[in-house]
């Protein structure tokens, strides 16, 4: 579990999207604020724009990693010359080394 966390996290400081699209499949959901995506396409758009405010370079701060069994919970902090996010949260269960379902919240200030 840790090691798909650690891949993820790392891509997306990154903001490379093909390498956090590995740890995701087709049965993956995304649950954000804007409701439910559902697969990979869906997924890496939701990716494309994130990184549109979100670039490579960005300040991002992981506060809190959690990890229980196949559920992990990480609270963070990111800051970019488009945003600052003070406060974000994800919640994700892995199976088979892959991200099944993800939730996100984040107070997005918009710069």
């Amino acid at each position: 579990m840790e090691a798909v966390i650690n891949h993820h996290l790392a891509a997306f400081a990154d903001a490379d999207i093909d390498e956090i699209m590995k740890d995701y499949n087709e049965a993956s959901q995304l649950i954000t604020p804007d409701g439910a995506l559902h697969g990979r396409a869906a997924i890496r758009e939701f990716f494309r724009s994130i990184f549109n405010i979100i670039p490579r370079g960005s300040a991002l701060d992981i506060k809190q990693k959690f990890i229980s069994d196949e559920i992990i919970y990480v609270a963070w902090s990111c800051e970019s010359q488009f945003v600052n996010i003070p406060l974000g949260t994800d919640s994700f269960i892995i199976n088979n080394n892959k991200i099944s379902i993800q939730t996100l919240a984040a107070h997005i200030i918009s710069k």
